[in-house]
């Protein structure tokens, strides 16, 4: 059976939500050790926020929802928030399993998540990493897998009124990888979104975890970049999840400048392309 370690970083998160994923990877952990795929989970989750109040909120929350040992089930408190991947990098460095999921407060995992991303992993040794199938919150398909973009691209995407962004559907469709056939596996994908990221735990040590150079947004591509070093990243449509996250620019100015800025980062370190 493989050992899993899963790490989930907030910052002043929303509980509700928050409480929704909880219980969703818990039942998927217990889908997958009924099956005997699944031995034990380590579960740390790393709160940004520097208030003691929120803190003792997740402490009880999260042992509320998980009825195991304090060692395995755990919430840690940086003393400074270290941003999305500097934080995620804490909670990989106390781990030794085989594999290690990097997965977002906003996202709900089917049942059968955790067992058939294992299942997967463990028969197919020469992926690195492993990308799921998602839905957003109304059911309609959400294409996380990317190409490698271009500067135009991302920012028509991202912040252009949809009447401009209608005139360059097809740019847009071609970094969101469009057509890739949703019921195949794929391990030719580029770029894995943050949000759930399945790892050999021995490649993500190797690879030293996200890189220090971003604070919020590009951590995971950049990441999934020099992924391919050591082996594919798959796409599985098996591996079911919702997502409830948010672009940058419905998130106020300060998300906007946090999006450009390591936009610019990631270009500096891995080449500039216009589209």
């Amino acid at each position: 059976m493989a050992t899993l370690s899963i790490a989930i970083v907030t910052y002043r998160p929303d509980k509700a939500l928050l409480t929704r994923c909880l219980r969703s990877l818990h039942a998927a952990a217990n889908y997958a050790m009924q099956k005997q795929h699944l031995p034990e989970i380590d579960l740390k989750l790393i709160d940004n926020s520097t208030n003691p109040q929120i803190c003792g909120n997740l402490q009880g929350l999260l042992h509320g929802i998980w009825d195991r040992p304090a060692d395995h089930i755990q919430v840690v408190a940086t003393k400074k928030n270290f941003g999305y991947g500097l934080a995620h990098n804490l909670a990989l460095a106390e781990t030794n399993t085989d594999y290690h999921l990097v997965l977002n407060p906003d996202v709900l995992l089917d049942e059968s998540t955790l067992d058939n991303a294992l299942r997967f992993m463990e028969q197919h040794t020469e992926d690195a990493l492993l990308t799921p199938a998602a839905v957003n919150e109304q059911g309609q398909k959400e294409y996380l897998n990317k190409r490698l973009p271009g500067l135009l691209t991302l920012l028509i995407r991202g912040f252009a009124p949809t009447s401009l962004k209608n005139r360059f559907q097809e740019k847009i469709a071609h970094y969101e990888m469009r057509d890739l056939d949703p019921d195949k596996v794929n391990d030719d994908i580029p770029l894995a979104s943050g949000c759930f990221m399945l790892f050999r735990t021995s490649i993500l040590k190797k690879l030293g975890g996200f890189s220090d150079k971003f604070f919020l947004y590009f951590e995971d591509y950049d990441l999934s970049r020099r992924t391919h070093d050591y082996g594919r990243i798959a796409y599985v449509p098996s591996v079911k999840i919702t997502h409830f996250g948010g672009g940058a620019a419905r998130k106020g100015l300060k998300h906007i400048f946090l999006f450009i800025r390591s936009a610019i980062t990631f270009f500096n370190l891995h080449g500039w392309k216009l589209w």
